[in-house]
């Protein structure tokens, strides 16, 4: 009851809730013709803000005495140019009740922190006494990114002069999805570790994505690398965006990527074929249903079962021969589980890097050999024995089938030219983030890609020298044609990456980074936010209706590009006011439009079936249409062949 009344009075003495404001200073003259301004109106309305709580106010608004309209971002003329309150017109956007804080403070949660809506509400009651719906919350969570969007491309001459003072900024471009949809085009730069631009494109395609690189161009200035992987929009989007300068851009492609692609062209037929074989075989099937069944069997004993298990595995028996009873079944049931844990020989870092079907083809070859030894030790106990057999009998396939070591073999083989690659280029699977040091540190790094340069070429040489011209090595001369190959089509954009600084910034050297790792992790925090505020593992619905705006938002945890766009996180909403100052009578986004709240921009459509044309062609009056002219009787489609006839005679 304490509690319940200290939080009652505090919401009494944070909230001015029933209490009425007048707001009624003189004007001052007309940001146009400095003529007068006469009263329009004086009106009632709530305002809700964070740092009042919910109040009333009575406001006075005054108009031009001589009739001055006002214009609209397109230039066209609108009504007449009115003047609100300043002390409210900084805290309030125009015909809103809620002010520019709360609206920042949910943006910033839903979007940086990824909450969910109830969580945003509950805190904003709880810790600042305001109310607001779930509907609410998502129209000022839109409203947010539209405010977000216009300040980035308000301040873009200031972030441009940050990025000339760097000497210059790397391009990172990519694009991200889920199940092909959502289509989510990113530009980042590198050094400073900003988004610079996103879009949702309809697929991703050169034609979709140079535009955008071009306008970015325009507003950031051109940058001094173009760092993409190597998709074919990629390519030719990053090719036709450097050709025809004076200055060349270099273009440079991602590592991970070349070694990623060389990886699941060597290994992916193989690796596919492994694993339809395991699927055909019931294997992993047979050995879980037999894990499950001992488990039963073993019932309310499996605990002493473990220790009898521990203390077997702990034994001095150099033959460490089958136990008897619960202890021999946890045995059996203990190897089911050791060929079930395959993926544990992996590094988690994903197909080529990890093959899993060839660690389970390796375990099971292992465990075979190991149960056929303990069947051919004595053991007393049948029903140990039977479960040793059944376990026998569902691996064996692995051995007795050929069609199990030839794919195998290839893997084998092939996996040793992937790895000499990957030492090569020095890649780890994952590798940090910030793989380039800082300026001062050039001078190594760069010696360093200079090492790994020389490196792969040493090793296209080697291949060369080790390619069989004839004879039974056929796979062999096919994997080392499909690593040259590689090399020879992109090599030009593997090396480049030492850029020149200009004498305006003193000189030097730095560095752009090898890998698209940077937009990567970046990718994947996005992801892995939505995953927590949705709850969802596929992202498929979440992307599509994710505005690409949403992805400016993580700047907001860059200090540097904050202190440009507002100076703190707190001034944030005072920035956002300013934005409307021009135009006191409509908001940001009723003056850019519906499109400005999650709508697209116009785009060539090269995708199949969009979302906008999905809602058309689902709804009732369509399916009506065609079901209508389908039952109708019209005339049969005259037969050409008929009609030619009957033209001739």
């Amino acid at each position: 009851m304490v509690d319940l009344l200290q939080a009652r009075c505090s919401r009494q003495i944070e909230s001015v809730a029933g209490a009425l404001v007048v707001a009624n200073d003189p004007p001052g003259p007309c940001s146009r013709c400095r003529g007068a301004m006469h009263v329009q109106k004086t009106f009632e309305h709530d305002g809700v803000t964070l740092a009042h709580g919910a109040f009333r106010v009575r406001e006075t608004v005054h108009v031009c005495a001589t009739g001055c309209t006002r214009t609209d971002l397109a230039g066209a003329r609108g009504g007449a140019r009115i003047q609100r309150q300043a002390s409210l017109a900084e805290i309030l956007p125009p015909r809103s009740i809620v002010g520019y804080d709360v609206m920042t403070f949910v943006g910033i949660e839903r979007f940086v922190h990824h909450r969910q809506r109830e969580e945003i509400r509950a805190t904003l009651q709880e810790k600042h006494h305001v109310v607001l719906s779930s509907g609410e919350v998502s129209e000022l969570s839109q409203r947010f990114l539209v405010y977000l969007e216009a300040l980035h491309h308000a301040r873009a001459a200031d972030l441009r002069a940050a990025l000339e003072k760097d000497g210059g900024w790397p391009m990172h471009i990519d694009a991200t999805g889920e199940d092909g949809q959502g289509t989510l085009l990113v530009v980042y730069a590198g050094w400073r570790g900003w988004t610079l631009g996103a879009w949702k494109i309809p697929t991703e395609r050169a034609d979709a994505v140079l535009p955008k690189l071009r306008t970015l161009e325009a507003r950031f200035g051109a940058p001094c690398a173009v760092m993409r992987d190597f998709g074919k929009a990629m390519i030719e989007a990053a090719r036709d965006f450097v050709a025809g300068r004076e200055r060349p851009i270099r273009v440079l492609g991602c590592h991970m990527h070349f070694l990623k692609d060389i990886g699941k062209d060597l290994l992916r037929t193989a690796h596919d074929e492994l694993h339809e074989l395991f699927r055909s075989f019931e294997v992993v099937a047979r050995l879980r249903t037999l894990a499950r069944d001992l488990g039963r069997a073993l019932g309310t004993e499996i605990h002493s079962a473990r220790c009898e298990l521990t203390g077997w595995l702990a034994g001095t028996d150099p033959h460490f021969r089958m136990p008897e009873g619960n202890a021999g079944l946890a045995v059996v049931r203990a190897l089911c589980q050791w060929v079930l844990d395959y993926p544990n020989d992996g590094t988690d870092a994903g197909f080529p890097f990890d093959r899993p079907w060839l660690d389970l083809y390796s375990r099971c070859q292992r465990s075979l050999s190991a149960a056929e030894s303990w069947l051919h030790k004595p053991c007393g106990d049948r029903s140990v024995q039977k479960a040793l057999e059944r376990f026998h009998r569902s691996v064996v396939p692995v051995r007795s089938e050929r069609s199990f070591a030839l794919p195998a073999r290839t893997i084998l083989q092939r996996a040793r030219l992937f790895d000499e690659l990957r030492d090569a280029l020095r890649l780890q699977a994952k590798a940090p983030v910030n793989e380039i040091a800082a300026p001062a540190d050039a001078q190594r790094q760069s010696a360093k890609i200079r090492d790994v340069q020389k490196a792969v070429e040493d090793l296209e040489v080697s291949l060369k020298q080790r390619r069989p011209e004839r004879g039974p090595a056929q796979d062999m001369r096919k994997a080392i044609d499909l690593i040259l190959n590689h090399l020879e089509r992109h090599g030009h954009s593997l090396w480049g990456h030492v850029i020149d600084l200009p004498a305006t910034v003193g000189g030097g050297i730095r560095l752009v980074e090898r890998t698209n790792v940077l937009l990567e992790s970046f990718f994947h925090e996005i992801k892995h936010g939505e995953r927590r505020r949705s709850g969802r593992k596929v992202l498929t619905q979440d992307f599509e209706h994710l505005p690409a705006a949403a992805v400016l938002a993580r700047n907001l945890t860059k200090q540097d590009y904050v202190s440009i766009l507002c100076s703190t996180i707190e001034d944030l909403p005072r920035a956002f006011a300013q934005l409307d100052a021009a135009d006191r009578s409509r908001s940001l986004p009723a003056r850019i439009g519906a499109t400005a709240l999650g709508g697209q921009e116009s785009e060539i459509v090269s995708s199949s079936l969009p979302k906008a044309d999905r809602e058309l062609v689902r709804t009732a009056a369509m399916r009506q249409r065609v079901l209508a002219e389908a039952s109708s009787r019209a005339p049969r489609r005259p037969d050409p062949r008929r009609m030619a006839q009957a033209t001739v005679a």
